[in-house]
């Protein structure tokens, strides 16, 4: 067992008794966490699986204002939409960065008189959106920033203009807009970033992922996945943060059982990552915004290398883990097929898909997109009072986090000693506006090659540091592969310092190998190796990680076993 973990299991060991405890380790169980933290509590974050591991790893990764938010009149999310859009492209610059976004548009005034009827509520569903509802909500959109603009007002174009920029797009489109939004590169492994910063600023504070909790008399018991050691905790108030979970972790934590009614409603999200380098050029650095013909917003756009393309909108009958069906996966190909009718896409380019469930207030829409994406806290009596976080997206965590950690401070009778709008997160520390010129510093400094030094400032922002300080000079600080920049000593350093328990962990949160269509079944095989090594696993249990990793990957991400031999043998080629 690593150190770190080691370490919050004897803090837990040593002094049972929390102020709060946080159930639920998404990035809004975790911002949660660490306001309370900081505001000098001794707060308990538990997480039956890794880190930002459910929904909170299935986002479109787009930080954005919530441009669409507008047509259902909600005003107030937009505002605190783009407030916190802008304070992570200042607070996490290494991981969200701006985004120009693109929308083709085929008409004038198609769905101006269905925007204002959604609106007043007087209709469910929308209407295509033509180019003066878009330009009114555009306006709206840079109004709200006027006074802290931080990325360009937005722009119209001709179609003659349009078509000149962006050749491939559909010559049926009559204008486009562009405005900016940003987007997040590695959310999950910005969600450590964040655990890591707490402990560093609040050491009173313990995170643990895989472990169970449940009550247990006046308290609870939270037993350690790892190691099945069960360790009685106490505490004056819960945060109920498990998203999509929340009505069951709700009865099962609350001592009069389940809520009289349902506070989650859940929809579906499924995303592809391409492998399409003619799609990749054809955006031309922009995400397109389009409306496929049933009314869903859609999206594409440039994704490390890749091309990231989304998404469904599926109501869910419960939580559940979720995967891209391929009646999804061809949906959001023809959606795609449609804006960039030119551009020949098919299923041989998705090298990776996922999908989580949205954990939605409840509602009774008829239309999915009309269902907010607001955020609200409801208390739930009890001798330990319980907090529920309901509803949030990943742009408004902070935001989110800010307003639970107020109600539960009250609760508590306790006062906020710090802000967070401000801080900044993890690697996103020092780094500068121009992520080239850190990464070139590095080259400086360190004598690593620019690929390298290119990758780590991307991965990690100054933490590359860290990194390096750890992997430079010793002997297995070479390749996994001939072809990733990722090394052996690199997962070591992963194993020891971000809360790693298993080989999912690394390949799919901790490291951009699965999402980026690199992952083989060489990188499989000699990360367990290595993992083994460091955590102590017999044989038997090396190989029940890799079956359970490849198990997992096939089934939910839509990568066979075939696929991974077959990348280790295009990979071994390249290297010949």
């Amino acid at each position: 067992m690593p150190e770190q973990r080691d370490a919050n299991l004897d803090l837990i060991r040593h002094d049972a008794s929390f102020d709060v405890i946080v159930v639920g380790g998404g990035i809004n169980g975790i911002g949660v966490y660490r306001e309370l933290a900081l505001q000098g509590l001794r707060v308990l974050l538990v997480e039956r699986n890794d880190f930002c591991s459910g929904c909170s790893a299935a986002p479109s990764r787009m930080i954005h204002g919530g441009l669409r938010y507008l047509e259902n009149g909600e005003f107030d999310l937009v505002w605190e939409s783009l407030r916190e859009r802008d304070a992570l492209l200042l607070n996490a610059p290494h991981m969200v960065r701006a985004l120009p976004t693109t929308i083709p548009i085929n008409s004038v005034l198609s769905g101006l008189l269905n925007g204002a009827a959604g609106f007043l509520g007087i209709t469910n569903r929308p209407a295509s959106r033509g180019a003066l509802p878009i330009k009114i909500g555009l306006m709206l959109y840079d109004w709200t920033t006027r006074h802290r603009r931080l990325l360009p007002k937005h722009r119209f174009r001709s179609a003659r203009e349009t078509l000149r920029r962006w050749p491939s797009l559909s010559p049926r489109l009559r204008f486009s807009a562009t405005y900016h939004d940003a987007w997040i590169s590695y959310p999950e492994r910005l969600g450590v970033e964040l655990i890591l910063d707490t402990k560093r600023l609040a050491p009173q504070a313990v995170a643990l992922n895989h472990a169970e909790i449940a009550r247990s008399g006046a308290g609870f018991a939270v037993t350690d996945g790892p190691t099945g050691e069960v360790l009685p905790v106490t505490a004056k108030a819960v945060v109920n943060a498990t998203g999509a979970w929340l009505d069951a972790a709700l009865a099962s934590l609350s001592e009069g059982g389940a809520s009289a009614e349902p506070l989650i409603s859940g929809t579906k999200g499924s995303h592809l990552i391409l492998d399409c380098p003619a799609l990749l050029d054809a955006m031309q650095g922009h995400m397109i915004f389009f409306e496929n013909a049933d009314g869903r917003i859609c999206i594409v756009f440039p994704y490390l290398g890749k091309v990231l393309a989304g998404s469904t909108d599926i109501r869910v009958a419960r939580a559940d883990r979720v995967r891209c069906e391929p009646e999804e996966r061809d949906y959001i190909l023809d959606a795609v097929r449609g804006v960039f009718p030119a551009i020949a896409l098919s299923v041989e380019h998705v090298v990776y898909s996922y999908s989580g469930i949205r954990p939605l207030p409840k509602s009774d829409h008829e239309f999915t997109g009309r269902i907010s994406r607001g955020h609200f806290i409801r208390r739930i009596e009890g001798t330990v009072p319980q907090f529920c976080m309901v509803g949030g997206k990943w742009t408004t965590f902070r935001a989110f986090a800010e307003q639970a950690a107020d109600i539960v401070l009250a609760e508590l009778a306790r006062g906020r000693l710090r802000g967070t709008l401000d801080l900044a997160i993890g690697g996103g520390t020092g780094f500068p506006n121009a992520a080239g010129g850190f990464a070139a510093a590095l080259v400086a400094r360190h004598h690593i090659s620019a690929a390298r030094a290119a990758y780590l400032a991307d991965l990690y922002g100054t933490r590359a540091e860290d990194v390096l300080a750890y992997c430079l000079g010793r002997d297995d600080d070479e390749p996994l592969d001939g072809v990733c920049l990722t090394t052996a000593a690199e997962i070591l350093f992963l194993v020891h310092n971000e809360f790693v328990v298993g080989l999912e962990d690394v390949l799919v949160r901790r490291t951009p190998l699965s999402i980026r269509g690199e992952v083989s079944g060489t990188i499989v095989d000699r990360v367990a190796a290595i993992m083994a090594g460091a955590l102590g696993w017999s044989e038997e249990q090396k190989d029940r990680e890799v079956g359970a990793f490849t198990n997992d990957l096939a089934e939910y991400h839509g990568v066979s076993r075939h696929r991974l031999e077959q990348r280790s043998k295009d990979r071994s080629s390249q290297c010949a």
